[in-house]
């Protein structure tokens, strides 16, 4: 599927799981997008690979730089680092939230739907996640689906890296599709 002249924002930091962060890109690359890494601080954030800190990645911008308007999508990466991390920044939260309200799509993986749940937007849908945080987003008031990928009004869930092909091609289809409008705000 072809996505050219869409852009695309992947929000992270340091500690985000490393191939949930560069599938996802180089996918929506080969698909045509312009996929933008927005991080809390300019430079390198670092990955985590399995067991131990992976490759640093290049933040194209900070989110002082970035503005919601100027993308079709947002993917939330997840490793338990990042996430836990992000849900503590306001601008972050921010950034998610705009998004969202724009009906735009939101996809996260792995432990990145905590960021769904601390915004608000998890309450009301079907999602999955990584198996450790199933109570969470129940807790939040999803209902929790073991499956490889999960949408509900273009909010994109995943479960962990296995599905991470199931997930960008997700990604592409509902950009594709454009924008929600009759999702609710959060």
């Amino acid at each position: 599927m072809d996505i050219k002249g869409k852009t695309i924002a992947i929000l992270a930091t340091h500690g985000f799981e490393q191939s949930e962060l560069e599938v996802p890109r180089e996918r929506l690359k080969q698909a045509g997008a312009t996929v933008h890494v927005i991080s809390l601080e300019a430079g390198e954030i670092k990955g985590w690979d399995k067991k131990d800190w992976g490759r640093p990645v290049t933040v194209d911008k900070t989110l002082d730089q970035a503005s919601s308007s100027d993308y079709d999508a947002l993917v939330l990466p997840g490793g338990q680092i990042n996430p836990d991390l992000l849900r503590l920044e306001p601008k972050a939260l921010s950034f998610i939230k705009d998004i969202f309200n724009a009906k735009k799509v939101v996809a996260a993986v792995c432990h990145a739907p905590w960021l769904l749940i601390e915004t608000g937007i998890a309450k009301g849908r079907k999602m999955t996640s990584y198996k450790s945080i199933k109570t969470d987003v129940i807790n939040a008031g999803a209902a929790w689906e073991d499956s490889a990928v999960v949408v509900d009004q273009g909010i994109i869930t995943s479960r962990n890296p296995g599905d991470l092909e199931a997930f960008s091609a997700k990604i592409i289809e509902e950009v594709k599709e454009g924008r929600h409008v009759q999702r609710n705000a959060a």
